[in-house]
């Protein structure tokens, strides 16, 4: 599985030292949840097999390892994350889980494009700031929606 890996690197579940405090970007309804998120080094949620909020997840967590560009609708993948070769190879096949993520996710970002677009200009700045981007090339069956 595409994912399992994460549990062993969790490097996104840290912040190297010398780059500040990462505050993790919540949405109008998360921030009711958790009010705020922030990872000085190492995230408090992160246990020995990931991440411990199950459901409660921040959005913006779950959309690791892309990030999402509302206004160009442009996804960029954290350069420095060693998934990039896989999701990028299984993208081809939209049945991949690396397709299932990047459709879950666009459904999740393009709701909030009426509802929260404070979310996605932020949760962007923050990318920017922290992460290494890379463009990927949308695929056909996500160009196709309807």
């Amino acid at each position: 599985m595409l994912f399992d890996h994460c549990a062993e690197c969790q490097s996104c579940c840290h912040v190297d030292a010398g780059f500040g405090t990462l505050e993790i970007t919540l949405t109008k309804d998360e921030a009711t949840v958790h009010k705020q998120l922030c990872i000085e080094d190492r995230c408090t949620h992160l246990g020995n097999q990931g991440c411990q909020l199950g459901d409660e997840k921040p959005l913006s967590c779950k959309l690791y390892p892309l990030s999402f560009d509302h206004q160009a609708n442009q996804y960029y993948f954290d350069a420095a994350c060693p998934l990039l070769p896989e999701y990028k190879r299984q993208l081809k096949n939209p049945n991949s889980e690396a397709a299932m993520h990047l459709k879950q996710m666009d459904h999740l970002l393009t709701q909030l494009i009426d509802t929260d677009k404070d979310f996605l200009k932020r949760n962007r700045e923050v990318d920017l700031d922290f992460f290494e981007l890379t463009p990927i090339s949308t695929p056909t069956y996500l160009k196709n929606k309807s």
